[in-house]
């Protein structure tokens, strides 16, 4: 291969099918890579591999890496159990493997060229550019951040540009930013980065009220150390359940929001998401561990829980502190074995049944209902564990007569 040679990191959308002839001008061969980390089928899968061939790349490669964001996003993600800011379940998680499969393309072509199609005013490009460095000596090609310096409305200028070398752009990716993978959806651009109402088309895989199903849906999921493993009762790899989930709950509406989210260069950020499987998997595992695990641990892990998430969003997907935090969050998994079922009848889903050897049950007590203790015994713990705010009101009370 070529010295000149670059690996893009590539979608087939505006941005990066921009990057291809822009960067040919400038002197390099384009190897594409499109990261299959679970949100196209093979249509589309082959609609991205003509349209890098279109552009003028040398060469396409496409990496299947679903079961990759399955081991190394939802098990720690699911595992932790919280969401960025409480709201945003991490949907661009897929850019680290995205980054660190098109590295590795580089080092097997013999290039020290990365180029991604991340524009200046995002998180992505923050991601995309600390995981490299963090993972090797590379050199960093960004054409949209090179061009924002003299260009006002960039996808204005890119699909222009485009059409100038006859080239098409789809309709779809002229006005939004459309993100597909095995978590989910996120669409940006136009009316919502407008802080508007977000169009009927934005809907992907979260059917609108008026089409989910009158019948309410039951899913069982079973778990092992924390991790799912099976649907309904049958033996199911990771990536297959979050598709399988992704359908059941969308057709329900479940896991659609929206996002106003403080970002990691300052900007607010605002996006429809939708990721059905993410949030029954989350309702469902926060339902069984909740009931075996201590409340120390459910206290203590939502310190660890929100410190990964914050990571993985901001950047730091490959820091040191990052597989410290996974080491534990495995860890306190050790007891979270069980099978939960999910119920939803649009709109949210609510774990109603949560079955486990593990539960902590007393035998001869029910919350609010039967106790194995006697009054005298509740009422000395009432006593006691009251001690301190107690005695701050009596000794303050006689203070101020």
């Amino acid at each position: 291969m070529s010295k000149k040679t670059a690996v893009l990191a590539f979608s087939g959308g505006l941005d990066t099918s921009f990057c291809v002839p822009y960067l040919r001008e400038q002197g390099y061969d384009v190897v594409t890579l499109f990261c299959d980390t679970g949100g196209v089928d093979a249509e589309e899968a082959a609609y991205i591999e003509e349209r890098a061939r279109e552009l003028g790349a040398v060469e396409h490669i496409q990496s299947d890496s679903g079961q990759d964001i399955w081991d190394e996003v939802v098990v720690p993600l699911i595992r932790g159990g919280k969401f960025y800011q409480d709201q945003y379940p991490l949907l661009c998680s897929d850019r680290y493997l995205i980054v660190r499969k098109s590295l590795e393309a580089a080092d097997a072509r013999g290039t020290k060229f990365f180029a991604h199609g991340c524009t200046g005013m995002g998180n992505d490009q923050v991601r995309f550019d600390v995981t490299v460095r963090a993972l090797g000596d590379y050199t960093i090609l960004a054409p949209i951040r090179e061009i924002q310096a003299s260009v006002d409305n960039v996808r204005t200028y890119e699909a222009k540009y485009l059409d100038e070398r006859g080239f098409g752009v789809r309709a779809k990716t002229s006005r939004y930013t459309i993100n597909e993978n095995v978590l989910g959806v996120t669409v940006s651009g136009s009316e919502i980065d407008e802080f508007k109402a977000p169009g009927p088309e934005t809907y992907k895989i979260c059917r609108p009220r008026a089409e989910w199903p009158a019948e309410p849906l039951r899913v069982q999921l079973t778990f092992e150390r924390g991790e799912a493993v099976a649907i309904d009762g049958v033996p199911t790899s990771g990536p297959e359940i979050l598709k399988t989930l992704n359908k059941k709950f969308g057709a329900y509406g479940v896991g659609r929001g929206m996002y106003t989210g403080d970002t990691t260069i300052g900007l607010k950020g605002r996006i429809v998401f939708e990721a059905p499987g993410i949030v029954a998997l989350h309702t469902a595992h926060r339902a069984l561990e909740e009931g075996v695990t201590t409340s120390k641990q459910n206290q203590f892990k939502e310190v660890i829980a929100r410190k990964w998430v914050e990571l993985a969003y901001q950047g730091f997907f490959y820091d040191p502190l990052k597989y410290d935090l996974e080491a534990y969050l495995e860890s306190s998994q050790k007891y979270v074995n069980g099978t939960v079922t999910l119920e939803t009848n649009g709109g949210t889903v609510h774990a109603v049944e949560v079955d486990s050897k593990h539960l902590l049950r007393a035998k001869g007590a029910v919350y609010a209902q039967s106790a194995d203790w006697g009054v005298a015994e509740a009422e000395g713990f009432i006593k006691l564990f009251g001690m301190s705010s107690s005695l701050h009101a009596e000794i303050n009370r006689k203070g101020s007569k």
